[in-house]
């Protein structure tokens, strides 16, 4: 985005039952900030970009997020994006990005911290549908090597993190909570005006 430019539209993801509202403005050519609006509440939130390298059809970023749910964070994320381009024609079409991601919950559901630190990518075929996946991890509440076990049972130090609360639902510890998918609907992208520049009147000879 460059400044002036605004896209909003709605989202869904697991994270939250029901879908937010997302609002994004250009404040520079390589800064935007972003606005989250959730129902009734969870899934608001802010979130600032700022570009760090551009060549051609690649680019870096970086993201500053700070999102309110039952378990509220701050997320620090490290975009890599690239337009795919037609080997044919060579137009440039659609957009595939991956990221790392660090995530730090100060107080989850359970009155516990989690740090978490994980992988994601995600993809924008066309103009009006993107979407997101990833996984963070936290070390500390289990084993990486036991994120596919359906059978596993915390040992020694990890039984300090309980995976569930007392109501059943995933803890700050758990592993569900470090999975994220998130499908977004563009309604909207403005594009700022180009101011026209000034005419310079013509020096006269002396």
């Amino acid at each position: 985005m460059v400044e002036g430019d605004i896209e909003y539209g709605y989202a869904f993801s697991v994270e939250n039952v029901l879908p937010y509202l997302w609002y994004r403005k250009g404040i520079s050519n390589r800064s935007d900030i972003g606005v989250r609006v959730g129902l009734p509440i969870y899934g608001s939130g802010l979130d600032y970009s700022r570009l760090l390298y551009e060549k051609e059809n690649k680019w870096d970023m970086l993201n500053l997020a700070w999102s309110l749910n039952p378990n509220y964070n701050y997320d620090f994320t490290y975009y890599k994006f690239r337009q795919r381009q037609n080997k044919k024609t060579g137009a440039l079409q659609g957009t595939a990005w991956t990221g790392i991601r660090f995530m730090y919950i100060p107080k989850g559901i359970s009155d516990k911290t989690s740090s978490r630190i994980g992988f994601l990518f995600g993809g924008k075929p066309g103009s009006k549908l993107s979407y997101e996946i990833g996984y963070y991890h936290d070390f500390s509440s289990m084993p990486i090597s036991n994120i596919f076990s359906s059978s596993y049972v915390p040992e020694g130090r990890f039984t300090e993190f309980p995976h569930t609360t007392k109501f059943g639902i995933p803890s700050e510890n758990s592993r569900m909570t470090g999975f994220s998918l998130q499908v977004f609907f563009n309604l909207e992208y403005s594009r700022a005006e180009k101011k026209e520049p000034e005419a310079v009147a013509p020096e006269t000879e002396k």
